[in-house]
């Protein structure tokens, strides 16, 4: 571990470094009909307290006497955050490098043991920072639902799949934005870039880090980038539409444009929204989205986010245009 004292964060509120795409999609998922009757009747069916007994059947549960280094990393990022409680956090037995969260009003955070095994101790404990990213952003529910629809059987529902296909949809699009967000936190929670870009660069295949290069990861970040026609949009679009993580050179990218922005120095500056200050209403997370999505496509070459912008613009001129003359119409004897 580094030797530098890291920020303690005071009364940090999560939409202090909260991803605008993260927000846009999350105001979207709220809005959806017919949401807030299929997580009753999902969670009715699957309650949280059975999720936690499989994993207190099965897993690990981390504390003092195990894991206890695991522990210690936890309790730290919990002080780092100023976060009113320590959830409860467990070693699953698993091959694959992932982690993440589940429940609803007492969430829980899992380890797979491959990344235990394998990963160093800052790496870790920025994966596990990811992880309470979420927790502390309200993202859980989603996430438990989102893990439930991909699980069990649908059979319950009635209609089953076709019922629950559009909100699945709309779901994962902002599973993978919530990722964004949780990189952040991530940030947040180590104050040092590279256990985020490492951690990034095993999931996309480099076990041994000694075999790659950094440097050379994010010009690899940038060839993908820089694949723009039209055809190279959609394959991006189609690759991961059943994803459940962006791609870790869009993450890596992403997480390294927010930390050189100031946006993140200025947090451990001491500049940032505490959780007793107002929160921002639907319309501002929507507005705020906008335009991110807005300054986005404007600085972008996509020949394809182009196209549509420029569509979007003319339908909005025909919309205006045919307002007004109504308007007219109507002013007329």
């Amino acid at each position: 571990m580094n030797a530098k004292r890291t920020r303690k964060l005071y009364s940090i509120d999560p939409q202090s470094w909260e991803h605008p795409a993260d927000r846009a999609a999350m105001s979207a998922v709220k809005q959806l009909k017919g949401l807030d009757e299929l997580i009753k009747l999902v969670l009715s069916a699957t309650t949280e307290k059975s999720l936690k007994l499989i994993h207190l059947a099965s897993s690990v549960k981390v504390g003092p006497r195990q894991f206890p280094r695991l522990d210690t990393l936890l309790d730290d990022i919990v002080d780092t955050f100023d976060w009113p409680y320590k959830p409860d956090m467990f070693v699953t037995q698993s091959p694959f490098l992932n982690a993440g969260v589940l429940g609803v009003n007492e969430p829980f955070i899992l380890l797979n043991s491959s990344v235990v095994a394998r990963f160093d101790e800052e790496e870790i404990k920025a994966i596990i920072a990811h992880e309470m990213g979420h927790i502390m952003s309200g993202h859980t529910l989603y996430k438990t639902l989102a893990w439930l629809l991909a699980n069990i059987s649908l059979s319950f529902i009635p209609a089953g799949e076709i019922a629950v296909q559009a909100i699945s949809a709309v779901l994962s699009e902002w599973d993978r934005k919530s990722e964004l967000t949780a990189d952040r936190a991530e940030l947040l929670a180590v104050q040092s870039e590279t256990p985020s870009y490492n951690v990034l660069m095993r999931m996309a295949g480099a076990e041994d880090l000694s075999q790659v290069n950094l440097n050379e990861f994010f010009l690899q970040a940038k060839e993908y980038e820089d694949q723009k026609t039209v055809l190279d949009s959609i394959h991006k679009i189609l690759n991961q539409v059943r994803l459940s993580h962006p791609f870790p050179v869009v993450r890596l990218q992403e997480l390294k444009t927010w930390a050189a922005s100031g946006a993140y120095q200025s947090i451990l500056d001491g500049d940032y929204r505490h959780r007793d200050e107002a929160k921002e209403t639907l319309g501002e997370d929507l507005k705020d989205g906008a335009e991110f999505y807005r300054d986005s496509v404007k600085k972008s070459d996509d020949p394809l986010a182009k196209f549509v912008n420029s569509m979007g613009e003319e339908i909005e001129k025909a919309a205006s245009g045919l307002q007004d003359l109504l308007k007219d119409v109507w002013r007329k004897p």
